[in-house]
């Protein structure tokens, strides 16, 4: 039978009851956004305005430390549309079954757009502006991104836009944003200041920005941060107007709203990894029943927005989902949350974290490897030309090289997250805090095994998957693929 299919023994098809007056059932929209952190007015930045998310905030709950499970595409959007670890369902690889091997769910998890549908809800996908049901070709992308990596059938989405559905009906929309992919492609630094220019009269001037400390200010990385938060500014704008279309179609005060956004900023240590920059997120929910200009300070993760969602519903919560709902009544608080890195396309690691209130605990698997490996996709943004370039240079600080070309990595990190935003030292060493390691330790290796985190692939999957990166024909891919296998065989 073609396909690997994960099954997990202790996933049962029961449920739990959601508390929400069958009466009382709202639309629900998610948006969405691609490769962005937190950089909005109402997470207290500066760099650019962006009233449309901050109203959201103001009429909403805005929670501080809201965090994904994976700082990568298609893992965190497999646990998002899930509920579940992407460690647990096997979806942990990014861009993974997608070659001759393919990846089914455990029995008992199902996509939630799939349990909306069921429920009666028209149940769509896109980018959230009218006209989509009407002009389908006017969209690139008809039924928006989705980058799930297991198998999963489009039947699930009945549409692009809610303007599909029946008089009456509910609906469930994804609206997805590119953000910061918006700088991509050629000529992106480029063209994107003239799109914000056009937009908004001018666009973000780079001598003005601020850099992570441990970057230099270089042009190229100053520009590629000025572009950056012209696309948190754009993407405001785009809110702005789904917003403004709920409103006008007298939807607004009948939807609830969740904001958010898939990862960290696409940078050198943010995207792909497990400290701040790469899985803090914003996290904001609005509408019906959700306390307003509230600022939550508890941690939650991104596998909690379907928990969320279906009880606001009034729909049932599958007992094997492991996302919670945070506005349940007498909801208790995670006392930590967990992260994972695996695959990103062709680089092999593997990279675990817990966090609690004080603590951010890192557990390297691959020590022996590079932070920057080599990797097609990053190698080639603008931002780490740079840096490779002023490293190969010898201009780069001692500190910069430290953190990003060391030929090794710590197996171990411990961060004081919330005094060391940046995660720059390193306290894993420190004998004053052996005590705090060892607990976190534990709860790290609690976790693997009550989650049954899948850990590693096959190296029948790796192949699988690697043929179709062959395929695609870039010289840098197939280098970077003997690299992986060489240090495979040397136990590195």
């Amino acid at each position: 039978m073609r396909g690997i299919v994960f099954v997990l023994f202790w996933l049962v098809a029961v449920t739990v009851a959601s508390t929400a007056p069958a009466g009382d059932r709202p639309n629900i929209l998610w948006i969405v956004v691609d490769d962005m952190s937190a950089d909005f007015g109402c997470y207290g930045s500066t760099a650019v305005p962006t009233p449309h998310v901050d109203r959201l905030a103001a009429e909403g709950t805005r929670f501080a430390h809201a965090f994904v499970t994976a700082p990568v595409c298609s893992p965190c959007r497999s646990a998002m549309i899930t509920g579940m670890y992407q460690t647990t369902i096997g979806a942990h690889h990014h861009r993974s079954g997608r070659g001759q091997l393919t990846i089914e769910l455990p029995a008992g998890v199902r996509p939630v757009p799939a349990i909306f549908q069921e429920a009666g809800w028209y149940t769509c996908i896109g980018d959230g502006l009218p006209g989509a049901a009407e002009n389908p070709g006017d969209r690139p992308q008809p039924l928006g991104k989705t980058d799930y990596n297991f198998e999963w059938n489009a039947a699930i989405y009945d549409g692009e836009d809610w303007a599909g559905r029946k008089p009456g009906q509910h609906f469930f929309m994804q609206v997805q944003l590119p953000g910061g992919k918006l700088r991509d492609g050629e000529g992106g630094l480029e063209r994107l200041p003239r799109q914000a220019a056009a937009a908004f009269g001018a666009a973000t001037d780079p001598a003005t920005v601020t850099l992570p400390p441990y970057l230099p200010r270089d042009g190229v990385l100053l520009a590629d941060r000025a572009a950056y938060l012209d696309a948190v500014r754009l993407t405001d704008a785009h809110v702005g107007r789904v917003i403004g279309r709920l409103a006008d179609e007298g939807l607004l005060d009948e939807t609830l709203v969740i904001f958010m956004t898939d990862h960290g900023i696409s940078h050198v240590r943010a995207k792909q990894f497990l400290y701040d920059e790469g899985t803090h997120v914003p996290f904001i929910v609005r509408g019906p029943g959700v306390p307003r200009g509230a600022v939550r300070e508890d941690l939650v993760e991104q596998i909690d927005m379907p928990a969320i969602s279906l009880a606001m519903a009034g729909l049932q919560i599958p007992a094997a989902m492991q996302g919670r709902n945070v506005f349940a009544p007498g909801y208790e608080p995670r006392e930590a949350v967990f992260a994972a890195r695996d695959r990103c396309d062709e680089t092999v690691d593997r990279i675990r974290s817990v966090r609690t209130a004080d603590w951010l605990y890192i557990r390297n698997f691959y020590p022996a490897r590079p932070l920057l490996q080599p990797n097609a996709y990053k190698d080639a943004r603008p931002a780490l030309v740079a840096l490779r370039s002023l490293h190969d240079a010898g201009r780069l600080a001692p500190e910069t090289t430290r953190l990003l070309f060391a030929p090794t990595r710590p197996a171990e990190e411990l961060y004081r997250w919330r005094e060391d935003r940046w995660q720059l030292e390193n306290l894993a060493a420190d004998p004053a805090n052996a005590a705090a390691l060892a607990a976190l330790r534990g709860r790290l290796d609690q976790w693997i095994v009550e989650t049954r985190d899948l850990g590693p692939e096959s190296d029948a999957m790796y192949d699988s998957d690697m043929q179709v990166y062959r395929e695609l024909g870039i010289p840098a891919v197939e280098a970077n693929i003997a690299t992986m296998k060489r240090w495979a065989a040397a136990g590195k």
